[in-house]
């Protein structure tokens, strides 16, 4: 293994849980998170050699999770419903409030818009309005703006 291979798992073991919660919000299927990630995974080793640190790489990590993910909803919204097979055993069922609520958030969540969601998630991991406008190409002035909107688009969901 080269140094180049060696640099990319560490850095791919150190973001592991970030590039998951990226992929978690974009699919309600284990098996779909699954795939995003190694989707996720992939992309980001095609553009490692490339990545020149002109910005922070957790940001690179960010943009490019939320970019795989962008991108396979799309397809998956072109293709048109798939139907999933059954398993007996349900590993995102949870029937405690605290559970039941976090999904309630997250189902509302998945309705917006995918750049509402993607600075909702970036939001919801306590990043900076200035980190999360590096990652989603708007000023923090902006990220501020659109926080407060979504909010209220949350709470008339119902």
């Amino acid at each position: 293994m080269d140094n180049l291979e060696k640099e990319f798992e560490a850095v791919a073991r150190r973001h592991r849980s970030t590039i998951y919660t990226v992929c978690y919000m974009f699919s309600n299927d284990a098996d779909e998170v699954a795939d995003l990630f190694q989707d996720t995974l992939i992309n980001m080793w095609k553009g490692f050699a490339k990545f020149q640190g002109k910005s922070d790489i957790k940001t690179w990590i960010w943009r490019v999770s939320l970019n795989t993910c962008i991108t396979a909803e799309r397809k998956k919204s072109r293709k048109g419903e798939t139907v999933p097979l059954s398993m007996e055993i349900n590993l995102f069922e949870d029937s405690d409030e605290d559970t039941r609520q976090i999904r309630m958030l997250r189902d509302r969540i998945c309705r917006l818009g995918h750049f509402d969601r993607a600075i909702v998630l970036l939001w919801l991991e306590n990043l900076s309005y200035e980190e999360i406008g590096a990652i989603v190409g708007i000023s923090a002035k902006n990220v501020s703006v659109r926080l407060v909107r979504i909010r209220e688009q949350l709470k008339r969901m119902s």
